[in-house]
Parts: C-alpha cells; structure tokens; sequence
C-alpha cells in the first residue's frame, strides 16, 4: 500500500485496493499512527491526540488496541482529546467517548487524568450543551503551553472522519460553526443528522493540529474528497479547512479516491 506524497496541491492520497475497504484502511492508519505516537515520544514529548468517531475512526481504535505493535507505546504517558461529541448522556452507545472506551481505552493501560471527553447531557437537555462547550474551551486552554501560541494544545495528531456533503467534526456545510472564527469550541444545534445536538471544535482550533488525518471510504465520500482536494471553500465544504499546520494526509481507499484528478491518485499495481 503506497504511502500518501506530498504535492504543490496538498497531499496525495494512498489508495487501498482491498474489499474490506474500512478494515485496510483503519489497519494502515492505526499502524502510521502508532509509529508517529512512538516518535513523539522518543522525542521526549508526551503525544496529544484528538479521536474521531465514526465507523472507520472506531474501527482504528480498535486495531490501535489488538495490534501487534500496541505495545511499542506508552499509553499511559498519551494525552486524549476528542475533535467532536453527541451531547447525549453519559454512557449513551452513540456518544464517541464510550465508542473509544469500548474499542481503545478501556483495554489499554491509559492515564485517567490524560483522557479529556466533552462534557455529556447529564440532565440538561440541549442548552446544556453551550456550558459543555465552554468548559471544553477552557480545559483546552489550560493544556495549552506557550510554545502553543493560542488557546488550543498543538495537537501531534487530529483524527477525523467527514461526511459525503463535507462535513467534518460537527461543523456542517453553511452552518453558524463554519464561521466560527474566535471561539475553539461551540455547541451545534439543529444537525441535519441524528443526534441533533453535539459538541465541536471549530475549525480554527482543528487547524492547531501539526497534522490532521482525514478518514474516508466508499465512493458516498468521493465527489466531497475530490472537491475538498480541489480547492472548495470550507463554508461550502468545512473538511476542506481542517489543515494540520505540518502536514495534511487524506487516507482513502480507492473508491473515495476515485473522482480525483490522475495527478493525485497514486498508481495501484
């Protein structure tokens, strides 16, 4: 499986030519993953890294937690964000903490204290979830250094899914989130998916990533891929503004990558 290559147009995708296309592609992001976790730290430095949801991103937890090199890191000196949260209660199956719970964190010897998950409707109801997104952006601020230069950690890794009308995190096409641009953290109401109330980084605290990853497979993804990639606006397409301020990699399998122009598809044998 050829590695993503960087372009003058951003970066070039790997294509994976397997027919399960989620279980290739969540493997081949959970083994990157892993090396760049161990290089973080072999560099003296504890990983931040911000989890996604999603049927891939859950999937790639998974495979992080049984893989054969899971113990090449030290999970407990790991730092856990999540880039966006059903505002649900706690415990609810469909919240993407107790997804990563079940699949990673709950068989691995994580730190308690290095776990951060968005703040759940503990009775509320929807207003809750302003308050959730408020103290989110102030535990964010706390964790932030002042080699940071903001409010927001320099996350090493932010993982994210996105959605076949370029929707990533919570922040949807045209939706007040995507013009967020001072606030980290906003609170999203109305989704036009279930649940309909969720917490989200925006995309300026996204774009604090040195690299974010972006997930995607089946071809429902490729005419979104193939617009983000060509340079569509992040109003109309909010995937196409989460950029790590290193690198971007978008892990495709070859039926998301199959509207992209010959220049951006790498070769498959």
């Amino acid at each position: 499986m050829p590695p993503p290559v960087r372009t003058s147009r951003g970066t070039r995708p790997a294509a994976c030519t397997s027919t399960s296309r989620v279980t290739s592609r969540a493997a081949a992001a959970a083994a990157r993953l892993v090396t760049r976790l161990v290089d973080v730290q072999a560099a003296g430095r504890v990983p931040k890294v911000v989890l996604t949801g999603g049927g891939i991103g859950t999937a790639l937890l998974e495979h992080l937690a049984h893989g054969p090199a899971r113990g090449a890191v030290d999970w407990a000196h790991v730092e856990f964000y999540w880039g966006d949260e059903r505002f649900l209660p706690p415990g609810d199956p469909e919240r993407n903490e107790t997804a990563a719970r079940a699949a990673l964190l709950d068989h691995l010897p994580v730190d308690p204290a290095r776990v951060h998950p968005m703040g759940a409707d503990t009775g509320s109801g929807p207003s809750g979830a302003e308050a959730a997104a408020q103290e989110y952006a102030a535990l964010l601020a706390r964790h932030a250094r002042p080699e940071d230069h903001g409010p927001v950690p320099a996350f090493d890794v932010t993982l994210l899914g996105m959605g076949g009308e370029g929707h990533t995190a919570s922040v949807f096409p045209h939706s007040p989130a995507v013009y967020e641009t001072e606030r980290t953290v906003v609170a999203v109401h109305g989704c036009p998916k279930p649940p309909p109330t969720r917490v989200s980084l925006t995309l300026p605290a996204l774009r604090r990533s040195v690299e974010v990853w972006i997930l995607a497979t089946g071809d429902a993804k490729a005419a979104a891929v193939a617009m983000a990639l060509g340079g569509a606006g992040e109003v109309a397409l909010p995937v196409a503004g989460a950029t790590g301020t290193r690198r971007t990699l978008w892990l495709l399998d070859r039926a998301a990558a199959a509207k992209l122009p010959r220049d951006l598809t790498p070769r498959i044998a």
